[in-house]
């Protein structure tokens, strides 16, 4: 049971006028009853107290204030006076059974319900609020937290693939090759210019269909594979259901391209890439070949971007597993009309 800031004032302020009460009942000479009387008013708040902190956490957990208001409000409204009473009741016949000869008074116990029934609903109403506006504050940091890594992860992305090197590499090809086979570089020229299309339009999308992504990828690999000839090697394996699922936008093209980033691709050693989709699962694997040499920014922006955005859709984690033999990264595909 967690006690906030506020609960630990509120204990101690309950201890520290508890005390005063007990000082000033023993100075006064004050007969049993009052002591009796004090001491059950502390065991019925203690309780009253603890049951409902109980009562708010198994609500957080199945009826969240944000998507469960009203139905939240009267719930716990019910069950929070319903728990109070019982413990006063309960609290009230076990110091009348236990610690004294006089029985239960019908009149004595109505009063002590009906007063306890007026005290609590304000009480009580007024702690939701406090409540709700907490969980309505957390969710709009949470979503402010999220626009700012969407932007963070839009920008990486931006950034990676309109970096200069990349730019000029593809540039210089469309170069030699224009003097070398006109046809194949405006064929060249068309797929340059849509990778550089859909990098543009991704920036302001959440999700796209696998099967645009896809789309994308092929026109991705067509580049790679003039600079690179037949040192990357891509398998695919996708199941023509699993093609109407989302992911988010470049996921796979960053894939690929850490890939090529971390291990060494040549003609003796050339780098074997598989996308394939399982039970609603998209793995994508290579084999490993690790370049020697440490690499410059090496800290895993690329997968913690897409772990980030993974995030806000589903409850489904990015699995990132590596081996002496190859890497390989397991992405959920997202059924939009389960979010």
């Amino acid at each position: 049971m967690k006690i906030n800031r506020n609960h630990t004032i509120g204990i101690t302020l309950f201890l520290v006028l508890n005390g005063i009460g007990f000082i000033l009942l023993s100075n006064s000479n004050a007969p049993r009853s009052y002591y009796l009387t004090l001491g059950w008013i502390d065991l019925m708040l203690i309780l009253i107290f603890v049951f409902n902190r109980l009562l708010t956490n198994l609500l957080d957990h199945k009826l969240p204030w944000l998507v469960f208001g009203n139905k939240r409000f009267y719930t716990q409204l019910g069950l929070g006076i319903l728990i109070s009473l019982v413990v006063i009741n309960l609290s009230y016949l076990i110091f009348k059974f236990a610690l004294t000869q006089d029985p239960p008074d019908a009149t004595q116990l109505a009063s002590i319900n009906a007063l306890g029934i007026l005290i609590l609903m304000p009480i009580i109403s007024i702690n939701f609020g406090i409540q709700f506006l907490k969980n309505w504050k957390d969710a709009q940091l949470a979503s402010e937290n999220f626009q700012k890594e969407s932007i963070k992860a839009e920008l990486t992305a931006l950034k990676n693939h309109l970096d200069p090197h990349f730019l000029f590499n593809n540039l210089n090809i469309l170069s030699s090759l224009i003097s070398k086979d006109q046809k194949q570089s405006q064929a060249y020229l068309e797929k340059f210019a849509e990778v550089y299309r859909i990098i543009l339009q991704s920036s302001s999308e959440e999700l796209v269909e696998l099967k645009q992504e896809l789309s994308f990828i092929s026109a991705y690999m067509y580049l790679l594979s003039i600079r690179f000839e037949e040192t990357i090697q891509l398998e695919l394996n996708i199941d023509k259901n699993d093609e109407r699922l989302y992911i988010p936008p470049l996921t796979l093209q960053m894939l690929i391209e850490n890939a090529i980033k971390h291990n060494i691709v040549t003609e003796t050693k050339p780098l074997k890439i598989s996308i394939e989709s399982r039970s609603g699962v998209l793995v994508v694997k290579n084999n490993l070949q690790e370049k020697k040499v440490e690499i410059r920014d090496s800290n895993k922006s690329g997968l913690e971007n897409i772990k980030k955005r993974y995030s806000h859709f589903t409850d489904q984690k990015v699995e990132v597993n590596k081996n002496a033999e190859s890497f390989i990264v397991k992405v959920p595909l997202i059924n939009i009309s389960e979010i």
